[in-house]
């Protein structure tokens, strides 16, 4: 079933070298010029604080292992950190405002350290596409491995997130090598193959919290495994009934836990607080244990219980309650629609449009190959398809549907699969080379088109990159990558003294990229004050997510309840600017109301007139864009009175305009 060369040349291993080599380059090179992500902000501080520290109150929701290793760079490099004492962010546990602190007021410049942070991570992709290779060659011999090898390289979801300071292909790898290590120590009961197994479901432990998931594929593998007529070398003897042979699985699995539990202890420095006890304390991490307990339910209870017994350390343990919790109810957008709970087509949906057209049809003439193979050989395939099934099967249940990073652990397996194309071809005259080649080419340049951003790649079913915004937002398209390809643009394009307003979903700060614009209403954890923005002709710039106001308290349509509230609060915009820009008049304007009811007022007022912008906008076209995730709007004075000011009749009027002609 294998096409292996044993006497292969060195320009396969250069191949297979460059490509790996070509993936890493592309990968990082498209990051140069890209601003913090949304994650990255709270991914690298809460990895300082493990390394340097020793303390685990910042961000422990995340994986432990890809939060150090990302922030290695910055503590081997002496950034400075902000100072714990005193600072009622430390105390709190709140990653993010720290996080800003960090990044922003620490006096250093972050970026560096950001980029050796992200260089970091894209060794764990590249450790992927070898482990792609490797597993595709063992199935389907050297052709079969480098087709493989070439779809992963130029895939562009990993391209956009395997050289990103955060979790998501670290967890993919570790899914992938942690299936794989296990079916090996199943079929070779040499210690070596049960250690391996072992310390990789450890590491995957403290990759991200979706390690779990690793357990009812063991056991699903386990199950294929007993009933296979070969008998299971384990544990120094031979078994060879069914049941002994998945009891003996079992018991390995149980030892896999022991050595997962001491993994995890030694990456929170075996101690149970999560706290330093040498350091400031903390009060309660950024959400308090009581808050989250009150929406888990029993499994908070079952948690809870492990925490009183000290059976993991309390970090984890939070993360995990965290985890849940978090996973209960999340904004999410798909298709024009909002939701709360999400949707069982919403990955479904995120794989059709975010998947290289050719990588979906190799992947389908892959299954029908494997499927004409004999049935016994469909055993090899075992792990591979557990993964994919029992991964996509959960991912359809799941309420959290915030981005299609969600699903990378599955796009392995199509990789492994379309090997069989490298396979058959090996038996082929050479005729048949023509569509695969085609296949190739389509998808190094769907790969190519979009360079380098990557992130927001959509294939032609959900109309390009200009439109994917329309299908999906957050991580598929918009994490806050474009400040520094805003900046400039600006600068080619703005007219001298022209009023420039962002709205902006993300953690980059864009006094760091010298951006001098008003700010509309923000996405982030960190809110500034926000000043009276008056709204004048010029350019607008607004984020994809913030656009479509996925994470925004209105949302949805237009009701007449809103207009009404908002034609009230205008009345209030003369005082709004005064108590906004005047901190005389401020403390005057106080005595009549308290500060509260002020800023709540003018934070509504911002929040509605915002979306009533922005449903115009939505039925505009963009005057430019950057990086297909910040849309560019000229509005002139017309459009800024009628879509801001105007009555409810002239805004629809507006709008149904627009629609009509494409402006307005």
């Amino acid at each position: 079933m294998s096409n292996r060369n044993p006497a292969r040349r060195p320009w396969f291993y250069v191949l297979v070298v460059g490509l790996l080599a070509l993936h890493y380059a592309l990968a990082v090179g498209s990051k140069l010029n890209e601003s913090t992500t949304s994650d990255e902000l709270v991914h690298l501080t809460g990895g300082y604080t493990f390394d340097h520290f020793n303390d685990y109150r910042l961000h422990p929701e995340n994986g432990n292992l890809p939060q150090r290793l990302a922030a290695l760079p910055a503590v081997l490099s002496g950034m400075p950190f902000p100072a714990l004492a005193g600072n009622p962010y430390w105390r709190d546990s709140d990653a993010w405002i720290l996080g800003h602190q960090f990044f922003y007021e620490s006096g250093a410049d972050h970026f560096p350290r950001l980029m050796a942070g992200r260089a970091m991570i894209a060794l764990f992709s590249v450790a992927t596409g070898l482990l792609v290779f490797c597993w595709t060659r063992r199935l389907f011999g050297d052709a079969g491995a480098v087709v493989a090898l070439i779809f992963f390289t130029f895939e562009p979801s990993f391209l956009a997130h395997g050289a990103l300071a955060t979790s998501d292909v670290c967890m993919t790898f570790f899914l992938l090598a942690s299936v794989g290590a296990w079916w090996r120590h199943l079929h070779d009961g040499r210690a070596r193959w049960w250690w391996l197994s072992a310390l990789t479901f450890g590491l995957a432990s403290v990759a991200k919290f979706s390690a779990p998931l690793l357990l009812p594929m063991f056991i699903l593998l386990a199950l294929v495994r007993a009933f296979a007529p070969e008998p299971l070398q384990l544990l120094g003897r031979s078994w060879n009934s069914r049941g002994a042979k998945f009891g003996a699985a079992a018991l390995s699995g149980l030892a896999h836990g022991l050595v997962a539990a001491v993994v995890i202890w030694a990456f929170f420095g075996f101690r149970y607080s999560a706290a330093n006890p040498v350091l400031p304390p903390m009060a309660h991490f950024i959400r308090p244990w009581e808050w989250i307990d009150q929406n888990i339910g029993a499994t908070g209870k079952f948690i809870h219980a492990l925490a009183n017994w000290h059976v993991l350390p309390e970090a984890y343990l939070y993360g995990i309650a965290y985890v849940k919790e978090s996973m209960q109810v999340r904004s999410a957008f798909l298709n024009g629609e909002f939701s709360i709970t999400g949707w069982p087509s919403y990955f479904v949906y995120a794989f059709l449009y975010k998947t290289t057209i050719p990588v979906m049809l190799a992947s389908l003439a892959a299954v029908g190959l494997i499927l004409r193979r004999p049935r016994a050989d469909w055993y090899r395939f075992a792990p591979l398809a557990v993964l994919f099934g029992f991964y996509w099967a959960i991912s359809t249940t799941s309420h959290l549907n915030i981005g299609h990073r969600h699903i990378l652990p599955t796009y392995p397996v199509l990789f492994i699969a379309t090997g069989a194309l490298g396979a058959w071809l090996a038996t082929r005259r050479a005729v048949w080379v023509v569509p695969v080649v085609v296949l190739l080419g389509w998808h190094v340049s769907e790969s190519s088109f979009v360079a380098p951003h990557y992130l927001a790649y959509f294939n032609e079913l959900a109309g390009g990159p200009a439109n994917g915004h329309r299908h999906l937002v957050d991580s598929s398209v918009d994490w806050g990558q474009d400040l520094p390809g805003l900046k400039d643009w600006l600068d080619g394009h703005a007219a001298p003294g022209e009023p420039v307003y962002l709205s902006y979903f993300g953690t980059g700060e864009p006094a760091y990229y010298h951006l001098h614009v008003q700010r509309l209403p923000f996405v982030n954890g960190f809110k500034l004050l926000q000043p009276w923005v008056p709204l004048r002709p010029g350019l607008y710039c607004i984020g994809a997510t913030m656009l479509e106001h996925v994470y925004s308290p209105i949302r949805g349509p237009w009701t007449p309840a809103l207009e009404q509230e908002y034609q009230q609060l205008r009345a209030l915009e003369p005082a709004l600017a005064v108590y906004f820009s005047d901190p005389v008049q401020r403390a005057e304007m106080d005595r009549a109301a308290s500060p509260e009811k002020w800023r709540r007022a003018g934070t509504r007022h911002d929040l509605l007139r915002f979306a009533r912008l922005c449903h115009y906008l939505r039925a505009r076209t963009p005057d430019a864009n950057v990086g297909y995730s910040i849309f560019i709007y000229r509005l002139t004075p017309a459009e800024i009175a009628e879509a801001t000011t105007g009555s409810l009749a002239q805004w629809q009027g507006l709008i149904e305009r627009t629609r009509r002609g494409g402006t307005p």
